[in-house]
């Protein structure tokens, strides 16, 4: 079962065609398992009340049987509620392990179902595990915290980084423009490979969060660039199609495939390198390095909600050890007077604003170049009195699109 497999500690990705051949069969079951991770918080807490033992051991996929039921009972419209009981007592039967449990799995819905009134009444911020609303409230504030669970459950939407802006594209995608070339699509019909301009080549799936570092590189035609961590690639498209000649480094060769998949699909060719970012020794320096560190991914919880729930302290911890290693290798790497753009996708100052600092303490040959308003086309919320760049999810983006975007720390470091 999808969901068995979140709760284990795997990523989501969306049921795929070849599992489930059905768009409208896949698109309700996609639509169930996110309504189950966006509400994770909460239906811990309708579990916590019904199954006073908790969920009984070596049960196979129950616990993910009762949280999908739970999910289209009390948080989905449109699902009749003698359909989801019955649909969750097969789901528990088709497997022996869960299948002992069928009764239990009827009564603990039945009693959801009745108690409805009142688990509606759950506080929002319990949707956050305690120890990361408590730590972004110290950081960001009640109000904004508040924000984000509201785009918790809203999700994200759509966001495209466009080649070259073209107001008729934008028109037949319809979309608006949030900042630079990034658009924002809040409604679609079609799959995207289907959407206008994708098969021409004439834009990319990014977060508009996600652009603000490649674009405070101001990379010109010639300039010599590393994206480090590259894969997926939208960073890399963005460097490319400014003109610069572009090296995309990764570990992970599968996602290096996929971003040499998008790259010719945008016309475009970066040097691509299979390398361990720490080992890697170029024969000529860089003119810049886009550092986008591996990290908790905290910020992207709107498009990737377990993350909520499958990150704690010590994996925080290392990552941060992690990441300092990258940054320290970055610096070698890169030509004097060269420029690191270190970010992460995440809403944790000990990866973020933290390591800023550190890199400023630690190494005496590197200097801020602080973000100016210009640089983000006026927009000044995300910009710190440093001079660095915080978006989060209770931050609204420029412009009419409206909505919010992920969680991004970006500094900007020039090398004496």
């Amino acid at each position: 079962m999808h969901l068995a497999a979140i709760l284990k500690g795997k990523p989501f990705q969306p049921i795929s065609p070849a599992s489930m051949p059905d768009p409208r069969d896949r698109a309700l079951a996609n639509r169930i398992v996110t309504t189950a991770m966006r509400r994770h918080g909460h239906i811990s807490l309708v579990l916590d009340d019904l199954l006073k033992k908790g969920v009984p051991d070596r049960a196979g996929p129950l616990e993910a049987v009762l949280r999908t039921g739970i999910a289209q009972l009390l948080y989905m419209e449109g699902i009749p509620a003698h359909s989801a009981l019955h649909l969750s007592v097969e789901a528990a039967r088709r497997d022996k392990r869960s299948g002992r449990f069928d009764k239990l799995v009827n009564g603990v819905l039945r009693q959801a179902q009745r108690d409805a009134e009142k688990f509606a009444a759950l506080d929002p911020i319990l949707l956050l595990p305690d120890w990361l609303a408590k730590g972004w409230i110290k950081t960001f504030g009640a109000e904004a915290v508040n924000k984000f669970c509201v785009a918790l459950l809203e999700g994200a939407p759509l966001d495209l980084t466009l080649k070259r802006y073209d107001k008729d594209l934008v028109d037949a995608l319809g979309g608006e423009l949030v900042i630079g070339n990034s658009i924002r699509v809040n409604t679609r019909e079609s799959v995207i490979a289907d959407l206008p301009g994708f098969a021409e080549g004439k834009w990319w799936v990014q977060d508009a969060a996600a652009t603000l570092g490649a674009r405070l590189i101001n990379a010109g035609k010639g300039m010599r660039v590393l994206d480090l961590c590259a894969a997926p690639g939208g960073k890399t498209a963005q460097l490319a199609s400014m003109g610069a000649d572009v090296v995309a480094l990764d570990i992970d060769e599968n996602r290096l495939e996929r971003l040499a998949q998008n790259m010719d699909r945008l016309g475009f060719a970066p040097e691509v390198v299979v390398a361990d970012a720490l080992a890697y020794e170029p024969d000529e320096k860089f003119d810049a390095v886009l550092l986008d560190a591996p990290c908790s991914a905290t910020g992207t919880f709107r498009r990737h909600p377990e993350v909520l729930w499958q990150r704690d302290a010590g994996g925080i911890a290392e990552r941060v050890r992690i990441q300092r290693a990258m940054v320290s290798h970055a610096l070698d790497l890169l030509k004097p007077g060269g420029l690191l753009v270190y970010c992460v996708c995440s809403l944790e100052s000990e990866e973020g604003e933290d390591q800023a600092r550190w890199a400023l303490e630690q190494f005496k040959s590197i200097a801020l170049a602080p973000v100016s308003a210009d640089e983000l086309d006026g927009w000044v919320e995300p910009i710190t009195s440093q001079g660095t760049v915080r978006t989060h999810p209770g931050l609204a983006v420029p412009g009419s699109a409206g909505g919010t975007l992920d969680g991004f720390f970006i500094a900007r470091f020039v090398k004496n």
